[in-house]
């Protein structure tokens, strides 16, 4: 399992390779309600998920989980998904890397059982347009992430130059959307494999290429709670914008406010998006 060896300190080891491992964030207790939640809400219990198979009578837990990859804003779904973006053994260290006022505009819970695709190489950034370079993603591993099973891979330093580098759609059955990452200055051998113990985090940057692989496993789930974050000081130009405001102007509201102050709390708040599945590889790689 990767470790926080490094001597400096969790700001400068984020500086320098665009992500840290917070090991044994979550207490073991707190996971295993994680996974409890996961199961409710794949069985509809804490609500509606749009594109959500239909449940079927009789099934097992696993067998209820085993059909979703992944949905999108539980935070919405559940109480539970909500404190954990707010959990302080996360925002604390958000603080150290983004500043003292951090905001959250999505979560996404991947479940990823066994023969299961990952995601070809790309860049949050590319996906979330936040520009002022303070995205960071916290990786919540619910389930030991190891190669076999699909952990995260990772370019260290990639995100440093503050490029996002160009999109091109493949036919690759090993990942689950249609566009990935390239003509980046890296090369495959440079890429290390994040393997962490459930309960740990991985904090990375939204400029970091990173990417991960099948679930090769013979049984068992990669389990992953992923919240996004920035910092409230700046604009979130992510929705849509309206015809009359600039691009540069525009700023998306469906946030929640996880540490200090929120400068634009005078816009309010909205509740644009609404839980999901992620749609299949015909639909691209869907936020």
């Amino acid at each position: 399992m990767a470790e926080n060896t490094a001597d400096d300190d969790l700001a400068s080891r984020f500086g320098r390779d665009g992500y840290a491992v917070l090991p044994d964030a979550l207490a073991p207790d707190e996971v295993a309600e994680l996974r409890a939640e996961t199961v409710r809400i794949c069985r509809g219990e804490r609500g509606h998920v749009g594109g959500a198979p239909a449940p079927v009578p009789g099934e097992s837990d696993d067998e209820a989980v085993r059909r979703f990859l992944c949905v999108h804003y539980p935070h919405k779904l559940s109480a539970l998904m909500l404190d954990t973006m707010c959990h302080p053994a996360v925002v604390g260290p958000l603080t150290e890397v983004i500043g003292p006022d951090v905001k959250s505009m999505q979560s996404m819970l991947f479940v990823k059982s066994e023969g299961r695709p990952g995601q070809a190489w790309h860049q949050d950034e590319m996906f979330i347009p936040t520009r002022d370079r303070s995205l960071t993603a916290a990786w919540i591993a619910l389930d030991d992430a190891t190669v076999d099973n699909g952990c995260l891979w990772v370019l260290p330093g990639s995100h440093r130059p503050g490029v996002i580098h160009p999109n091109r759609r493949h036919d690759d059955a090993r990942y689950d959307c249609t566009v990935e990452s390239y003509a980046f200055p890296y090369d495959e051998t440079d890429a290390v494999p994040v393997e962490i113990a459930a309960g740990s985090v991985l904090l990375f940057n939204g400029y970091l290429l990173h990417k991960s692989l099948p679930n090769s496993g013979r049984r068992g789930f990669r389990r992953a709670l992923v919240n996004h974050y920035m910092s409230a000081a700046s604009l979130l130009p992510w929705a849509p914008p309206e015809a009359e405001v600039p691009m540069a102007q525009t700023d998306f509201r469906d946030i929640v406010l996880v540490a200090g102050r929120d400068p634009y709390a005078y816009k309010g708040t909205t509740d644009i998006r609404t839980p999901r599945v992620r749609r299949d590889r015909s639909g691209g790689c869907d936020r």
